[in-house]
């Protein structure tokens, strides 16, 4: 039976507001210091308030817990710290009652190598699940550079009871799956189908490029992987599996490739059939160089590059995630601008390629990080938070690595942070000092203060979903003579916003010609709901403080906006 087509009321992804969150280190219930899932259903009404339209859950899943969760040794149970199976249908119907869907992170690259399948594959090369991993009698001669370099020298591992090698593009305890062994195959199904009933909305699916490429570019002569296999089209599959399970559920990948080489996991034949949304990973980057250089143009000209995308697809933008911010798709001399204006310490760099800190600590100024989320917010595509992002949560570098940015939720001005009441002692992690401690930065507190980051966030989720047309408006970048300043257009058919951001720290003036057909011109201040309409005919000229910003409804929506 094919999938019933997906209609627009469907396309919930589109315009939805996403927030990333780590459970166990969300909200503490029980006072074990320790987030669970019961905390999270305590905390929702906060997410909703926020304007918070779909949770996105980090692993949750039994794990050997030496990645954060990532080293899954069950894909079809909860984690016991965090609660059960009920405790996660709870999560999804609370969240429900309040507006919001959840989506889990999908993680079938790779299990722990504590995992029962690995065990069983590693036992013996006859083992019934020898072929749901990748083996060979020595490493290729030309292999693939690890995920993580100085953790790992290479992606092949000799095991010792059998002599041969198995296959872990990220870590030596991260076995890879054989995604192109059928048995591996119904296991995806059968676990997306488990998720599916209990009521999620979707699914993040992790290290896309490597799940569905690795088998068939490492199959060898002990696999089972078939020759033909083909990664794209095995996503497309799973993508009309999860359809006829529930035809509202949607698919973000983990793509950090250039623009063009993304369309090949959103599309076939200029057809929306693969992933539904995608992080825009390019655009990040080029945002970092544009703030270190307080120049507009390299993220202007990473936006025109934007491909259009089929019309059930979508586009994540986002700030920073869960892990380092990576900076791979810089070239050497744009990484090291951004390592010295925001990671001038080395223990703030993380694999020669990545910033283990937050927005606010980078910059060093509120209005700068104001003006980086109102342009997140400002571009068609959908907004993903992470986690603290709306109080300017900072990090703590005395912890390791990732984990640096992944402390416990500030939720209250007290020692635990409103987070435990257990010591904080037994907290995952510690929490940030200084000037980011609790009773400096929490939601408590900021809740109470109307000019806060938090209120600031609610601002733009209002006024992002108040006008949906904005997420999938067409884009045009405009050239201007101010290298700070970013203007762009978002234009549907019936509706047109021109957006200013000044990117630099000095004042700017921006001149433009409005012009239309049909006469005069009125521009609305999306901002300021006080404001008089302003109407133009032909010659529109904007200051804008350092950092400062402009959103500017158009009407008529026809109307031409170009530099003087």
């Amino acid at each position: 039976m094919s999938p019933r087509p997906i209609e627009a009321a469907d396309r919930w992804w589109r315009n939805t507001v996403l927030y990333c969150l780590d459970v166990q280190v969300f909200q503490d219930s029980d006072g074990d210091g320790t987030g669970d899932l019961q905390g999270l259903v305590s905390r929702i009404h906060d997410l909703a308030d926020l304007g918070v339209t779909c949770l996105w859950l980090m692993p949750f899943y039994p794990t050997a817990d030496r990645d954060d969760g990532y080293d899954i040794t069950d894909f079809f149970g909860v984690d016991p710290r965090l609660g059960t199976l009920g405790d996660l249908v709870e999560v999804v119907r609370v969240a429900r009652a309040n507006g919001m869907r959840v989506i889990i992170d999908f993680v079938m690259n790779h299990t722990s190598a504590d995992h029962p399948w690995f065990r069983s594959s590693r036992r013996s090369k006859t083992s019934p699940h020898r072929d749901w991993y990748v083996w060979r009698d020595a490493p290729p001669a030309k292999q693939d550079a690890p995920v993580f370099p100085g953790e790992e020298d290479s992606t092949w591992t000799e095991d010792p009871r059998t002599g041969q090698w198995y296959l872990h593009h990220f870590r030596a305890h991260q076995p890879d799956l054989n995604i192109a062994h059928p048995p591996v195959q119904e296991q995806i199904e059968r676990n997306l189908g488990l998720w599916l009933e209990l009521g999620v909305s979707g699914f993040r699916v992790d290290a896309v490029p490597f799940m569905f490429s690795s088998a068939a570019h490492h199959g060898t002569e002990t696999t089972g992987a078939a020759p033909d296999y083909r990664g794209a089209d095995h996503l497309r599959a799973i993508q009309r599996f999860v359809a006829r399970r529930n035809g509202e559920a949607m698919l973000l990948g983990e793509v950090n490739l250039p623009h063009e080489q993304q369309l090949h996991w959103f599309e076939a034949e200029g057809e929306a059939s693969g992933l539904h949304v995608q992080f825009d990973f390019v655009s990040m980057q080029q945002l970092f160089l544009s703030l270190a250089r307080k120049d507009a143009r390299p993220l202007a000209k990473a936006l025109r590059d934007r491909p259009e995308l089929p019309e059930a697809s979508q586009w994540a933008n986002f700030v920073r995630n869960h892990d380092e911010l990576t900076l791979d798709k810089l070239a050497p001399d744009e990484l090291e601008e951004v390592f010295e204006a925001f990671a001038p310490d080395e223990g703030m760099r993380l694999y020669g390629r990545g910033i283990r800190r937050r927005l606010p600590t980078m910059l060093g100024d509120d209005r700068a990080v104001r003006l980086v989320y109102t342009l997140m917010f400002s571009l068609p595509g959908c907004p993903v938070l992470f986690y603290g992002e709306e109080i300017g949560m900072g990090e703590q570098l005395d912890v390791p690595g990732r984990y640096a940015v992944r402390t416990p939720m500030q939720w209250a001005p007290d020692a635990g942070g409103g987070f435990s009441t257990a010591p904080p002692s037994r907290f995952p992690r510690p929490l940030p000092t200084g000037d980011f401690a609790p009773d400096r930065v929490n939601v408590a507190d900021q809740r109470r203060d109307d000019g806060s980051l938090w209120h600031h966030i609610q601002r733009l989720t209002e006024r992002y979903r108040d006008e949906p047309s904005l997420a999938w408006a067409k884009l045009e970048v405009l050239s201007l003579r101010q290298q700070a300043v970013l203007g762009h257009v978002c234009r549907d058919d019936d509706w047109t916003m021109l957006a200013l951001h000044n990117m630099g720290d000095g004042h700017e003036t921006v001149k433009l010609e409005v012009a239309s057909d049909d006469g005069p011109v009125t521009l609305v201040d999306r901002f300021d709901v006080d404001a008089t309409p302003i109407t133009i005919d032909g010659r529109l000229e904007v200051r804008l403080d350092p950092y400062g910003w402009r959103w500017l409804q158009v009407t008529p929506a026809s109307a031409a906006i170009r530099r003087v």
